[in-house]
């Protein structure tokens, strides 16, 4: 045999055992990191598809909270993993903000990670403590005014971090930020008023809300949420100009076959479609949104862009 032919059977060898690898995915549990603690949004709408995508895809799948950094932590760790669709990141929107918010960014979103697909999309609101005496964000801005030193607002994510500089910085107002590991933490000091404010979701606020010891002023979502069509948006609200949104996305590692990131994705619409899966969604106030990786990609970039331009604004430099 000569080397031509070497050549080319070697080759066919190496492009049967990639074929043959890829009909094999997958052999082993598929673990999900999730860059926040548990109880949150996001570790929610997880544990949610984990069970639905176990179920397609005949093994196991694991979820991983591995929080601190503003989801830094977690989001390095699926970067640094072997690029073989076992370790997957539950990536948010923070996952854009976090390389904005640092003087050296922990990761390339683009570079390091391969899309996968949306998953969902999150209403947040913005919450006061019901001791705050307002009732409308319009309100909320001339009390901070009247008051200067008063008010504190809670941040546990980026989310929270964005959204309320770009507040602030479309209303003229500031307050001082007490930042938390996660939401859940912030949210336990917002309903006894430790804080008096902050951007969250009703996973973490909901009993509080109940219980009468928080009010919602606004949510983030373009229009108002059907399971509370009375509180307005922010637009409504008086902040035509706001623009931070809140979803989860499914990202792999740099290097992902792009075959196992299509099966991904399929699956992800998949499991999204089924009744079960959308009702317990939309207790949580989750919205389902599935897309192609290539579409997951386009909006990453679009996303980069946007936090880049609205933490300039909003004066938040970068740590």
């Amino acid at each position: 045999m000569n080397a031509f032919h070497r050549l080319v059977g070697g080759a066919v060898l190496a492009c049967a055992a990639a074929a043959a690898c890829a009909q094999a995915w997958p052999a082993k549990p598929i673990r999900i990191v999730v860059p926040f603690p548990a109880g949150t949004v996001t570790d929610t709408a997880t544990r949610i598809l984990a069970p639905a995508l176990a179920a397609s895809l005949g093994q196991p799948v694991v979820v991983d909270n591995r929080a601190g950094a503003d989801g830094a932590i977690g989001a390095q760790e699926v970067a640094r993993a072997a690029p073989d669709g076992y370790t997957l990141l539950m990536s948010t929107n923070g996952f854009a903000a976090v390389p904005a918010m640092r003087k050296a960014p922990p990761y390339d979103a683009v570079r390091d990670f391969t899309p996968v697909s949306m998953v969902c999309r999150f209403a947040f609101f913005l919450f006061v403590n019901t001791a705050v005496p307002v009732t409308t964000v319009a309100g909320l801005m001339d009390h901070a005014r009247a008051h200067p030193e008063a008010l504190n607002y809670a941040t546990g994510n980026p989310t929270g971090i964005v959204a309320t500089g770009q507040m602030l910085s479309l209303a003229g107002v500031k307050m001082t930020q007490v930042p938390y590991k996660g939401e859940p933490a912030a949210v336990v000091d917002l309903a006894s008023n430790r804080v008096q404010l902050m951007f969250g979701t009703m996973t973490t606020a909901g009993p509080h809300v109940a219980s009468g010891k928080l009010r919602m002023l606004a949510t983030t979502l373009p229009a108002r949420s059907p399971a509370f069509p009375e509180v307005p948006t922010m637009a409504e609200a008086g902040f035509p100009g706001f623009a931070v949104a809140s979803y989860a996305a499914l990202q792999g590692p740099a290097g992902l076959p792009a075959d196992i990131a299509q099966r991904l994705s399929r699956e992800v619409a998949a499991a999204l479609a089924r009744p079960e899966v959308r009702e317990a969604l939309a207790r949580q106030n989750i919205v389902p949104a599935a897309s192609t990786p290539q579409e997951l990609a386009a909006y990453v970039r679009e996303q980069l862009a946007l936090y880049a331009r609205v933490l300039k604004e909003a004066g938040v430099q970068p740590e």
